[in-house]
């Protein structure tokens, strides 16, 4: 009798789970057994790594074997565990010394002649083995680099599980042909999942987006993306068509910062696992940009699919932006679906099959029309809908979901004046980008000692109490309050929004044209506060 153990880890969304993987010979009728919840596709891996194993060069064992997936209660999908199951049976079969591979992590596909093919979810994979104690992981050579990203953690990339034996038996460790230059690699096929990045503005390299400079005239659009991008402030655009409010969304990644290392590690597990992590970029260094089209569904967004829940546009937008472009015409049950991630972060998804908890930290920027024909702010554009129906396309919004919305920005038609030039031409993406950085730097130097980073994280309570305007600030935004004009959570983000003008003009702490700018931002109505209020000039 033999027996053999090892390790590969189970993904529940983003999060891992380490699984044991026990090999067991016994002798009797040749079978091969897999046990401990698997899906269809682990199932499949008997085929598979019998098939690689022989075609290694090694002798697949003639006896009754069992493989057991423990613990066996969580569910276990993809085919990542191939590698540990050859690994734990050639060490039961005595091939390699089952000590060799007690402490080993092994995740990857095989193929039928022995190769080792990548799969998604090698970073979070890898994570969930680092906090589990583990420093020894066997990774595909071709996710290496992602699985390199966790500290700590002795990484060995193979191509082959030929190459896996030599090494753990101390043999010539076998040169496998490369693929040649110039050709496609089809080993990373598993990498990624065909139209699942589309929408998702995960940029490479270093390609420079749009410039905001680009943008003609609207100089308090400009200025509200400036202080969303600053406070990481959920934004609404809404405007006429041809008025740039798509413009002005797509040119907001420009301006934020980038992300820290501990972010970066974040977007990029997401990334892994949803299979849309740019081969040859292990990491995600810029804020992701998702722009899902109003049709969407519900598990487009939030997440879902058959089985064990996907992450959707609102964890692929996760510390980025996730802009809904013509909101108004996406499904109401959709919209109001956001509530929840808008509030906490993160979205819950329960289904038979498991629950799943999802990262959903990002910055909603939201573009409308006043009307269905888009024409109903314009004098004389002849606007032909009717006072109901423009009611009832405004309230595909719904109030909750305004609620949670910190910057409402009436974006009007450019000007003759602008469009030629003739009223200079505005900032560029860099000079915006360096005073929000500059605001950040101090609103993360005023929470150091706190679990949050940004102002729109900071609760109420704590800007009630311990940051405090200046004292008289607050007048106007209380007789809001008592007309009822502002909710107690329209003052939280009042205030949140206040903290970052202060922040980017330099103040201590919120003045009362720092408050005005910011009740004027969220209600619309008119405060008399300067558009440039608080920029440098």
């Amino acid at each position: 009798m033999g027996f053999a153990r090892t390790c590969s880890v189970a993904l529940v969304g983003v999060e891992g789970v380490v699984v044991e993987v026990q090999a067991d010979l016994e002798p009797g009728v040749a079978a091969f057994t897999l046990v401990g919840l698997p899906d269809k596709s682990l199932s499949e891996s008997r085929d598979r790594v019998r098939a690689a194993v022989v075609n290694s060069g090694a002798e697949w064992p003639q006896k009754k074997l069992t493989v057991g997936l423990s613990p066996a209660s969580v569910p276990k999908s993809g085919s990542g565990f191939d590698l540990a199951v050859a690994a734990a049976v050639l060490g039961a079969a005595e091939r390699i010394d089952p000590r060799t591979i007690a402490d080993l992590v092994l995740i990857g596909e095989l193929g039928l002649d022995g190769r080792v093919r990548p799969v998604r979810g090698v970073l979070p994979a890898v994570l969930a083995a680092a906090d589990a104690g583990y420093h020894q992981v066997v990774v595909p050579e071709q996710t290496a680099g992602e699985a390199s990203l966790v500290p700590g953690v002795s990484v060995l990339g193979v191509r082959t599980l030929r190459q896996l034996i030599a090494v753990l038996t101390d043999e010539p460790v076998p040169d496998e042909e490369p693929t040649e230059e110039g050709r496609p690699d089809a080993m990373l096929a598993g990498l990624l999942v065909p139209g699942a990045g589309i929408g998702t503005g995960l940029t490479t390299g270093p390609t420079e987006g749009p410039d905001l400079a680009d943008v003609a005239g609207q100089h308090r659009a400009r200025r509200a993306l400036e202080i969303a991008a600053a406070g990481s402030h959920h934004l609404l655009l809404s405007g006429p068509p041809g008025a740039g409010k798509t413009m002005l969304a797509e040119r907001l990644p420009g301006i934020l910062p980038p992300l820290t290392r501990q972010e970066s590690l974040e977007v990029t597990a997401v990334h892994s696992v949803a299979g849309i992590l740019p081969p040859g970029e292990p990491l995600v260094r810029r804020a992701p940009y998702c722009a899902p089209h109003h049709s969407a569904t519900m598990q487009s967004l939030v997440g879902g699919g058959n089985g064990l829940p996907r992450p959707g546009a609102v964890s692929l937008a996760h510390r980025g932006i996730l802009f809904l472009d013509e909101a108004p015409e996406f499904s109401g049950k959709v919209l109001d679906a956001l509530r929840q991630p808008l509030e906490s972060g993160h979205v819950v998804i329960a289904r038979a099959a498991g629950v799943v908890r999802l990262p959903a930290r990002f910055l909603l920027a939201l573009a409308a029309n006043p009307c269905p024909c888009g024409r109903h702010t314009l004098q004389g554009a002849g606007c032909e809908c009717p006072a109901s129906l423009v009611r009832r396309y405004q309230a595909r919004l719904s109030g909750p979901l305004l609620d949670r919305v910190d910057l409402r920005v009436e974006v009007e038609p450019v000007t003759r004046a602008d469009l030629l030039g003739q009223g200079g031409r505005g900032e560029t993406t860099a000079t915006v980008a360096a005073r929000v950085h500059e605001a950040r730097a101090r609103a993360a130097a005023r929470l150091a000692d706190t679990p949050w980073t940004v102002n729109s994280e900071i609760p109420g309570h704590e800007l009630r109490t311990r940051h405090l305007a200046a004292p008289g600030a607050l007048a106007t935004a209380e007789r809001d309050i008592e007309r009822g004009l502002l909710t107690a959570r329209g003052l939280d983000r009042v205030l949140r929004v206040a903290w970052t003008v202060a922040d980017l003009a330099g103040h201590d702490r919120p003045d009362s044209q720092d408050i005005a700018l910011a009740l004027e931002m969220r209600t619309g109505i008119a405060r008399g506060v300067p558009v440039g209020a608080g920029e440098r000039t």
